[in-house]
């Protein structure tokens, strides 16, 4: 059997496969996260272990789940955390997480350095890891000062698994510092951000061995000493493994925290003023490029908090039908964006509201706000030159019978739904770590998944929906000329 573990922000989930990659059996444990001020997002790296701890305790229980079969692991996560340690491995600060936007003036001034865009193929982002060192050592400089390791989050994970400091292509592309096209970390961009080589893990590709787990860890789960763990991959690169997103036109949209509008690439294409990530994938010489937002299925749960009903709840009382856009325009951006406008300071805004507009209304402008939003990041991506054929639908969104159907309108592609099996992150980590045990083609087991069913695009709602994304381009200058 094979294990992938996956730490997300919500939470972090653990699932067993077998040799025929049919999924034994899953748990999950929740995690929260802290904000302390405005534009700030935390965890703290002990809960991120009770959480795995939890997880594996509860495999390890259920009746006929034996993990004394695994025999390889793989690690999914979160991307762009900046833990820091010190030269005992002792964690100095909170993690900085993907979605905290502190750094966004270190940001802008990192991306002023011609060669972070030419060497990493990407806009230095606010949420990315090198601007968050520099705010550190501004603001924290003790513990700056005191940084010996930078790990990701589920590296982290991996140390305390096998006592390994080691990272991978996928995720160390997220941090500003790697040499995406050579995979490898880039001495000119850790010193432009004052760090050194030696305060980074070791690189290895996502399906290749990193370590094996430690005596203790073995012996509380009822494993084997040494078990394999691969290299894994951040959680998109995860979640396109796992669903067989790995060669040029497949691609996927994932509807969870955030929104993501992913496509595998035959070649490394980097467009960074398009503000599309072009990243490494997991499998080797492999890349992928990726639009990000930072509020997807979070805007509806935002508005579920507001309107005091569960986001199932709005879902379901606006039925499946998708009926054309009404007056009122939502604009998603709760936490800032990525991709394709790179801005930290944008705010979130409903306009058009009138005594007829019902909780209904709102919660369609939602929905179509985000969805627009996903528009913006594929035509991002496609000037960058990229394309997919048809997206596969993941994350907690893609429940939505309503929300699937809307995206495939909005942004002109089939939209799809896997047959029923658990192809998300975890799943994509089990693959990798069961490619690190066996070296076997990818091509051979990161298959596409069956589809069960397919949204073809509203051609007839095509115009009323062009329109009402015309006016949303519009709003997004207009509202920020008068913000703050």
């Amino acid at each position: 059997m094979y294990l992938g573990i996956d730490l997300g922000t919500s939470g972090v989930k653990a699932l067993l496969m077998d040799d025929a990659q049919r999924v034994i059996a899953s748990a999950t444990a929740a995690l929260t996260v802290q904000q302390p001020h405005a534009m700030w997002s935390e965890q703290n790296p002990a809960d991120w272990i009770a959480a795995t701890d939890a997880a594996l305790t509860e495999l390890k229980d259920r009746a006929g789940v034996a993990l004394s079969a695994v025999r390889g692991i793989g690690l999914s996560g979160q991307m762009h955390g900046a833990t820091l340690l010190d030269s005992a491995d002792q964690v100095l600060r909170p993690c900085i997480l993907w979605n905290d936007v502190r750094s966004h003036a270190e940001a802008a001034e990192l991306d002023a350095d011609p060669q972070f865009r030419a060497i990493s193929g990407n806009i230095v982002f606010p949420g990315f890891t090198a601007p968050k060192l520099r705010w550190v050592e501004r603001n924290e400089p003790d513990i700056h000062a005191q940084t010996a390791k930078v790990l990701l989050p589920k590296d982290y994970l991996r140390l305390w698994l096998t006592g390994e400091h080691v990272s991978e292509m996928s995720d160390a592309a997220g941090t500003s510092w790697l040499d995406v096209a050579g995979r490898c970390w880039s001495d000119d961009l850790l010193a432009a951000s004052r760090m050194r080589r030696d305060q980074m893990p070791a690189l290895v590709e996502g399906s290749a061995p990193s370590g094996g787990l430690r005596a203790e860890l073995a012996q509380r789960w009822g494993m084997q000493p040494g078990t394999v763990v691969a290299g894994g991959a951040g959680d998109n690169a995860a979640s396109a493994v796992g669903l067989g997103t790995v060669k040029g036109g497949e691609g996927f949209v994932s509807l969870g925290t955030s929104g993501v509008v992913f496509a595998a690439t035959d070649s490394y294409l980097p467009k960074p003023e398009s503000a599309v990530h072009a990243f490494c994938h997991a499998l080797p010489d492999t890349w992928h490029q990726m639009g990000v937002i930072l509020s997807a299925a979070s805007a509806l749960g935002w508005f579920a908090g507001i309107t005091g009903r569960s986001a199932g709840d709005l879902s379901a009382a606006i039925g499946t039908q998708v009926m054309a856009p009404t007056d009122v325009t939502f604009l998603p951006y709760l936490s800032g964006e990525r991709t394709p406008h790179n801005d930290a300071r944008l705010q979130g805004s409903f306009t058009g509201l009138g005594h007829a507009t019902d909780t209904a209304a709102m919660t369609r402008a939602v929905l179509e706000g985000v969805t627009f939003a996903l528009r913006e990041n594929l035509i991002a991506l496609q000037s960058a030159g990229g394309h997919v054929d048809a997206l596969l639908a993941v994350g907690g969104g893609a429940r939505s019978d309503y929300w699937l159907q809307l995206i495939a309108t909005v942004l002109g592609v089939p939209v799809q739904i896997a047959a029923d099996g658990d192809y998300g992150a975890a799943f994509g980590a089990a693959r990798l770590g069961m490619l690190a045990v066996n070296k076997a083609d990818p091509a051979d087991i990161c298959t596409r998944p069956a589809i069960e069913r397919e949204f073809a695009p509203q051609t007839d709602q095509s115009d009323a929906f062009d329109a009402a994304f015309a006016r949303y381009q519009a709003l997004r200058p207009a509202i920020k000329s008068v913000g703050k």
